[in-house]
């Protein structure tokens, strides 16, 4: 294979892995000029035409699938007696190898991997396929840790050919469900099944069920209880042990209704609340017939964990005890057996004696009563009729037949039906509170109308849903459904002027406008801001903040002053008499006198002494300024000044007399 070119235009360069089905290498392709994965499978076609068409069809129908956590399958095709699949190819390693290395893993580690893994197969539930062979081996895990499921449509469409072959399935024995393990038709229940058996792996690094031989495992997966991971991990808090327990339980209707439920339980796993929660038990039944299976089988596989063609276990058959039986008279028997032989030959004398084989009539679209009718027309049976959804036919009306319409089969087979229920509808979950993307990302694979953001700014964590629309439990058909989530932008954010310069006053107006708390932490005093202006601020200018935020800023006290001067002048005030004074032995008249300061505590227009005088006297007046002031003093002799002087700052300070 290495160095062939397959298809015309895959050239494989290597091998990377080899499985119990299919090899797979490593091939360039040259047309897209990328790098791809080639599996091609061991499974020999040879003179089975219908079912390597069948393969074709089911491995297609694989290509439709898109998401994160789903290796895509870009073509199907085979060349000569070739049969493969080309996907795209991840660098990497498998679950079960990294789980090898690392295991057991963390509780956080390990319920991130199966959030990836079961989100994955809800979408491909949702596209009506069910994987049938969910193991460690055929999970793919890249160097950043997240995970992909590979291998979707190969097990669907083999297991197909094997069972009409054989009577046997397709799986993995350790990651079996019980009723694949019987021979039964593997479901949607079944793959949740494999995905609780993976995930006691992941925490476990052990798997539940071992033995020497298949068989021998497959018994414990129909009889033996999983076992706890919290008698070897008690740390392992219970509501993660539950998920374990519910999702491999033996009766498929105690599992989780779909893979939708089990991603929920998922998310909320690891909340607090839910840590110390009961233990999930599943109600018994003391009237169910229970059924063991017999060992018949203790053959061993040199590989347990490849997928293989397993025989279902088949159980042992208790015959009862034959009861006696009356004696009757020969005739009334003989009557009994010729009124038989009468009855069948009415019945089977068109088949006995008419056509051995005819085409399967088209009854699709028709009403099941119809359906029914024109079948048993053309001279087959139908013993079953399947319910199921479908977007393209009503309720009620046949979708799809097995056989399918115009294959061959003989007179009196039996046709299964299956009748419409109309398009699929889900219960919305209730999704506020959780992650806008990982919720986006789950719901993208449900094929949904849109899937809308409603952003808005909010005091819960940026990207967490606050409201849904439509709301929580309605029942919603997802491909007529527009979902729209309000979700949080967190604090609405603004930008921090430059509050540089700005007065009290502007600082309480900028306060108002953004939204911001402004605190006046300290003043100080600045040789560059004027008094009564802002020196600095924190956060800086530019910063990006939450509304409502706290700013602090300095305030500036103006530059540092000089002392005050003082100017200390002694002034001589005199008496004058009156003309009317001219007696000698006459007592003098008494003269008010004013003193008016100007510094920085008085000014001109209150007196800051007032007396009388008889005589000449002498005051001490005391002028104080400040840095820049100007100043001084006035002696007033009732309304007439008769002493004055003014002093600046910078004037030499000496006292006159």
């Amino acid at each position: 294979m290495i160095g062939k070119r397959i298809g015309g235009r895959y050239e494989v360069l290597r091998g990377i892995g080899e499985g119990g089905m299919s090899k797979v290498y490593l091939a360039h392709d040259i047309i897209l000029d990328r790098d791809v994965a080639i599996k091609v499978l061991n499974y020999d076609f040879a003179n089975e035409q219908d079912l390597k068409k069948r393969f074709q069809r089911e491995a297609l129908s694989a290509t439709s699938l898109s998401h994160p956590h789903i290796v895509n399958i870009f073509d199907v095709g085979e060349e000569e007696e070739l049969h493969y699949l080309v996907m795209e190819y991840i660098e990497g390693q498998t679950l079960k190898k990294f789980i090898q290395t690392n295991g057991p893993l963390h509780v956080q580690q390990a319920v991130k991997i199966m959030r990836q893994l079961v989100s994955a197969i809800s979408n491909a539930h949702h596209n009506g396929i069910v994987h049938r062979d969910i193991k460690p081996q055929n999970i793919l895990m890249d160097s950043e840790g997240n995970v992909k499921i590979t291998d979707f449509g190969i097990a669907m469409a083999l297991n197909a050919t094997a069972h009409t072959k054989t009577n046997s399935v397709i799986g993995t024995v350790h990651y079996l469900s019980p009723e694949q393990a019987r021979g039964g038709m593997a479901t949607k229940k079944s793959d949740i099944y494999s995905l609780g058996i993976v995930f006691y792996e992941l925490l476990t690094g052990e798997l539940p069920f071992s033995a020497e031989t298949a068989v021998a495992i497959a018994l414990k997966h129909l009889q033996e209880e999983t076992p706890s991971v919290r008698l070897v991990f008690p740390n392992i808090p219970q509501s993660v042990e539950n998920v374990i327990l519910k999702s491999t339980a033996k009766d498929a209707s105690n599992r989780y209704r779909s893979s939708d439920e089990m991603y929920d339980d998922l998310l909320t796993v690891l909340s607090p609340e839910r840590q110390h929660e009961e233990k999930f038990t599943i109600p018994f039944d003391d009237d169910q017939t229970r059924v063991i299976p017999a060992i018949t089988d203790t053959s061993n596989f040199d590989r347990l964990d490849e997928t293989k063609i397993v025989e279902p276990v088949v159980p042992e058959v208790v015959q009862e005890q034959k009861k006696k039986r009356k004696k009757w008279p020969i005739f009334v028997g003989l009557s009994a057996l010729l009124l038989a032989i009468a009855v069948l030959l009415i019945i089977f004398w068109p088949t006995l004696f008419g056509p051995k084989s005819a085409l399967v009539p088209n009854v699709v679209g028709l009403e099941e009563a119809e359906a029914i009718a024109l079948l048993e027309e053309n001279g087959f049976l139908v013993e079953e009729t399947v319910e199921d959804y479908s977007d393209e036919y009503d309720a009620g009306q046949v979708f799809r037949t097995n056989p399918e319409a115009d294959k061959k089969r003989d007179i009196g087979s039996s046709v299964t039906l299956y009748v419409s229920i109309g398009k699929e509808t889900m219960e919305l979950t209730d999704y506020t509170g959780r992650d806008y993307e990982e919720i986006a990302n789950f719901l993208e694979g449900f094929g949904f109308k849109s899937i809308e953001p409603d952003w808005t700014h909010s005091d819960a964590p940026k990207g967490q849903i606050l409201k849904q629309s439509p709301e929580a439990g309605e029942m919603v058909v997802p491909g007529e459904t527009d979902l729209v989530f309000t979700v949080s932008l967190g604090k609405e954010m603004k930008t921090l002027a430059n509050l540089s310069n700005y007065t009290k006053e502007e600082l309480d107006d900028y306060a108002v406008r953004s939204g911001f708390k402004i605190v006046i932490v300290k003043s100080e005093k600045s040789d560059t801001v004027k008094e009564g202006h802002v020196i600095s601020q924190n956060p800086p200018a530019e910063s990006e903040l939450e509304k409502g935020a706290t700013v602090e800023v300095v305030m500036s006290k103006g530059k540092e002053k000089l002392p005050i001067k003082q100017f200390e002048h002694t002034v001589k005030i005199p008496y004058e008499p009156s003309e009317d004074e001219g007696d000698e032995y006459s007592d003098p008249e008494p003269q008010t006198i004013k003193i008016y300061i100007q510094d920085n505590k008085h000014s001109m227009t209150i007196p800051v002494a007032e007396f009388t005088i008889t005589e000449d006297e002498y005051r001490k007046i005391i002028v104080e300024l400040e840095e820049g002031q100007s100043g001084g003093y006035q002696v007033r002799r009732d309304d007439t000044i008769i002493a004055e002087e003014t002093f600046n700052y910078d004037d030499d300070n000496e006292d006159v007399e």
